[in-house]
């Protein structure tokens, strides 16, 4: 049962380390591309 929870403890540290690196080098911005779109109105 020990070495259970010892796994359990490493694993949950591996992915506390996994996610703070993916936060700081993974590159989720989105690409920026300007949009222009004709708007007709009704001017009545």
């Amino acid at each position: 049962m020990r070495h259970i929870v010892k796994l359990i403890l490493i694993l949950a540290i591996l992915a506390g380390i996994a996610l703070v690196a993916f936060a700081f080098f993974g590159d989720l911005s989105p690409e920026r591309t300007p949009v222009s779109d004709p708007v007709t109105l009704d001017g009545g």
